[in-house]
Formats: C-alpha cells, structure tokens, sequence
C-alpha cells in the first residue's frame, strides 16, 4: 500500500455516501473480512449492506480520519464518527486495522472503538445505567491505594 493508495481510501472514508458505496469494489475484494462491536461477516456485499444500513437508520453519519498508520500490506486509521440522533450530535471515537491484498484492496478490515463507552453510556436511560456500573467498577483512588 503506497501512501497516494491510503490517501485516496481516507479520502473516500471521509465522504462516504450512499451514492459513493458503488465505489467499494475499487477498495474491498469480494470476500473481504469485516469485524467490528456488532458484526462479523465475510463479503463485500455484505459490507455494503452495513454501510446502507447506517445511512439508512443514523442521521448524517460522516468519519473524520485524525491519523493513519501504514507498514507495508498493513494500515491503521484513527477515527471519528459524527452523526445525529435527534437534536444531538453523537461522536464515536476508534480505530480500523486494515490488510491489503496483492492488488492493494482491502482483503480484512477491524473496527475497535468501545461501545460502553461510545454508544452506550450517551444513550438516555441506559447511559444513566452504564454511568452508574462504571463507577462501582472503579478501583478507588486516594491514600491507602497504591498506583501502578
């Protein structure tokens, strides 16, 4: 993957449409290896099923690239994810590790973004929730507790 090839997919990512997902066999193979917090599957149509679907349920979704990464067949794209729901403006922060196939496609592709934190805790009666779970769950700080 040479860094006009990664500049042109952040480029794509970044105004990604539906009109633009015809586009997807230009940067995907067609049994390319999707995973993130929800899903796991196996082709490229079905990838494409989950980009309409997003534009099809989250009001005005966009990604914002902030950093890639690039070693040989290997990519890592720092992200964030802006969209709507309602009167509030949601952002999702994560990452993508990508692989490239011998033509420069996309061959695997993993989300990592955490979706306690980044889905769930702004959601309003189970954020509530989340929010309260967290704070049993921490460790307390002060005297008498050792840092590591």
């Amino acid at each position: 993957m040479n860094s006009e090839s990664l500049q042109a997919l952040v480029a794509w990512y970044q105004t990604l449409s539906p009109a633009s997902l015809s586009r997807l066999p230009e940067f995907y193979v067609e049994d390319a290896y999707f995973k993130d917090p929800f899903q796991e599957l196996h082709s490229r149509a079905r990838l494409r099923a989950v980009y309409e679907h997003m534009f099809e349920t989250l009001e005005q979704p966009r990604f914002d690239i902030t950093g890639t990464v690039c070693e040989g067949r290997q990519a890592f794209l720092i992200w964030n994810m802006h969209f709507r729901s309602g009167r509030r403006s949601l952002c999702l922060h994560g990452s993508t590790h990508l692989v490239f196939a011998d033509d420069g496609r996309i061959s695997r592709h993993r989300d990592y973004w955490d979706a306690a934190e980044e889905l769930y805790e702004k959601l309003p009666v189970l954020g509530w929730f989340m929010k309260q779970l967290k704070k049993k769950l921490q460790v307390p700080s002060g005297p008498g507790h050792a840092e590591g």
